[in-house]
């Protein structure tokens, strides 16, 4: 680890411009990486936080063909909502450019370049899939067939989302391609490959002895298993029409591998914020006295903590990163999140639905942030977080104090009289809390760190539970003031401390304290006035507004929508049966008939005893729906009855005819409805 750096360059994760962001990435990567930067940049350091949109590869180039228009159109989308909802979600980048930049091209080609041209690379002819129908390479993503490890019969051809094994496109069983369904075949294309096994002894060295003890163990142990699993030579370089250029001749066709031009997004990015603020960009990636911390979701660990070091390695000028804090995954209301399957929660539609409420998420995202394993964010959790921890404790004690200083001093600060032994301890323990927060920022333990800052709030609800200010004020003027001079302090050293967490909520008790400038980091542990007396507050507002039941429950019926299209999508017809002739088909009498009575059948929980109109009859028809429908709700149901179809006895009642169902995409089923106006005895022909 790097001691007392001099400055920060801190990176968060590229998003693909093939989707918005969703909730996921917001736990995984931007508000980790957000927290950090903006901590860093309240004790006063040097900080440049950098991401762009990731525009290139075979997503872009799968969602334009998806919808029907050019990969370009896809990016430009994408890349509006996405910077979007950052800029209003307030995530504090120094600067978020976008790999389709000329200056992101020219330095992925620069970079490449270097490494060619000092012999790096190895240059092979493999034979990969090909599509003869559509005439193209076929990139891992777009061949699917069965995982040869769990026999998943939709794996991708890089990764199987079912057992996570890592594969290449060849190792699937029955592949076929995903833009023509045919079977690829095999051919021959020249590639160029980073031979990661060259880098071994070094990324052994480095990890797994230089950092066995500062990085998180879900990232320490991928690393491990990766290297302890031996390295292999990994292509550069794709046949595909979208991307970077390969700037080397005989390579006519091909693009820079995204996996190899993203990372070096960082540096552009970095490079863009140079040229327009008038700075040197290389001693922010250059200089030993930098710190490096790249924010990532755990897809990324073998990206970010094997493959960009070794390119950073093998280009030689380039410090290595000091720590690598990827995420696990969240998953939402008990399932994977899914770009492609809607299931998500989707920032730009958050911040439509819940108004300045950005906190509330932050909040939410972060004490239930899955650092060390997968976590689950429900609606009600997020509801519960909110009315139970923002309102009642930390918006509580504001509200309190703020209402108190207004009734009894007219907004002004009071002097304190003669501080009691709680008052003293009190405010030392205010005190120690930069410390103890700070501790677990720089772990990377930001679901601790805001533990501990909700510890301030009740340390506030606390004092002036016990104080009691509102029964004192009949006895002992003097010693009220004292105790809101204290109960004042805590709430000024709040608008500090909650800065990194929830930035919103700073700025608006910062307002009401009529705080101008903020205080910094140090300044709460170091000053016993951080508001002092004499100043003027001003009104109460609210910081947070409790969220009701009815809003809760328009998400979980959102969601509920999204399940019921996605099981519309996935369901696969049953396969025409073989074929009848038309006299087969005439022989059944298919009649319109109303259901006029209803009833379960003794000792048996899936039929009903249904009593039809059928216009030419009134008949009794045994029918497996109870699990389905209760009596009371299907009398008065116009059906479709096939009414010569010879009787049977069922449990002792004989049943004359059959109710023609057929099931929805929940499996649940439905009647086929003959149109209301048809009358009973009216025969479907």
């Amino acid at each position: 680890m790097i001691q007392n750096p001099k400055r920060y360059t801190i990176t968060a994760a590229l998003p693909y411009t093939n989707g918005p962001i969703h909730i996921g990435h917001l736990a995984g990567v931007y508000v980790p990486s957000d927290i950090y930067s903006r901590y860093l940049r309240l004790q006063g350091r040097d900080v440049l936080f950098v991401c762009g949109s990731d525009e290139h590869g075979v997503a872009i180039s799968m969602k334009a063909k998806k919808e029907g228009i050019t990969p370009q159109e896809v990016i430009d989308k994408y890349d509006g909502i996405i910077r979007k909802s950052f800029i209003d979600f307030d995530i504090s980048f120094d600067n978020y450019s976008r790999t389709s930049a000329k200056i992101h091209h020219d330095t992925a080609s620069e970079f490449f370049r270097t490494l060619y041209e000092k012999g790096d690379f190895i240059e092979q002819v493999t034979e990969q899939l090909y599509d003869a129908k559509a005439d193209q390479f076929l990139a891992d993503r777009f061949v699917i067939g069965t995982c040869p490890k769990c026999g998943n019969e939709e794996a991708y051809g890089d990764q199987c989302e079912k057992c996570g094994s890592t594969l290449n496109a060849t190792d699937l069983i029955n592949p076929k391609s995903t833009i023509t369904g045919e079977t690829p075949i095999m051919k021959s294309t020249k590639h160029w490959f980073l031979p990661l096994d060259r880098y071994e002894d070094f990324l052994k060295e480095w990890i797994l002895v230089g950092h066995k003890n500062d990085w998180k163990p879900n990232v320490y142990g991928q690393v491990k298993s990766w290297i302890d699993g031996g390295l292999e030579p990994r292509a550069v370089t794709r046949d595909l029409d979208w991307g970077i250029d390969v700037p080397v001749e005989g390579a006519e066709g091909k693009k820079l591998y995204v996996w190899f031009d993203a990372p070096i997004g960082y540096i552009s990015s970095t490079k863009e914020w140079a040229l327009r603020e008038g700075k040197d960009w290389e001693p922010y990636w250059k200089d030993q006295d930098t710190k490096l911390v790249h924010f990532i979701g755990k897809d990324n660990i073998v990206f970010h903590c094997i493959i960009f070091p070794a390119m950073l390695k093998a280009e030689g000028s380039y410090i290595l990163p000091d720590n690598v804090p990827a995420n696990e995954f969240l998953n939402l209301e008990g399932n994977k999140l899914s770009t492609s399957k809607n299931w998500a929660v989707w920032l730009h539609e958050y911040l439509e639905d819940f108004p300045n409420q950005q906190d509330v998420l932050r909040y939410a995202l972060t004490s239930n942030a899955p650092e060390t394993k997968d976590n689950d964010f429900t609606w009600k959790d997020f509801q519960a977080r909110n009315n139970n921890e923002l309102v009642a404790i930390f918006g509580n004690f504001i509200n309190r104090v703020v209402v108190l200083t207004n009734k009894y001093y007219e907004g002004i600060v009071p002097s304190p009289n003669t501080f009691s032994g709680v008052d003293e301890a009190t405010l030392t323990e205010l005190k120690a809390y930069p410390a103890v927060i700070s501790s677990s920022i720089e772990r990377y333990r930001f679901r601790e760190a805001l533990s501990e800052l909700m510890n301030v709030a009740r340390l506030g609800n606390k004092y002036l539970a016990d104080e009691e200010p509102w029964k004192m004020v009949k006895t002992d003027l003097g010693r009220v003031q004292t105790q809101m001079y204290v109960a004042l302090q805590i709430a000024a050293a709040l608008s500090s401390l909650c800065e990194p967490f929830l930035p919103f909520t700073a700025k608006k008790l910062s307002r009401i304290l009529k705080i101008e400038s903020p205080l910094s980091w140090g300044t709460v542990s170091e000053i016993s006035d951080l508001i002092p007396a004499g100043h003027h507050i001003g009104e109460a507002e609210l910081l947070f507004a409790k969220i009701e039941d009815e809003e809760i429950q328009k998400q979980i019926d959102k969601l509920e929508a999204t399940k019921t299209a996605n099981k519309a999508d996935n369901k696969v017809s049953e396969p025409q049966k073989e074929a009848i002739q038309f006299d087969d088909f005439a022989k059944m009498d298919l009649r319109v008939g109303t259901i006029i009575e209803a009833s379960k059948m003794p000792k048996a929980n899936k039929l009903l005893i249904l009593k039809v109109d059928t216009g030419i009859d009134v008949r009794t028809i045994v029918s497996g729906i109870a699990e389905s429908f209760s009596p009371e709700e299907i009398v008065g149901k116009k059906v479709t009855v096939l009414v010569n179809l010879a009787p049977r006895n069922l449990r002792g009642v004989e049943s004359q005819g059959m109710i023609l169902m057929t099931t929805n995409a929940e499996g649940k089923l439905v009647f086929v409805n003959p149109d209301a106006e048809a009358a009973n005895g009216e025969t479907i022909n």
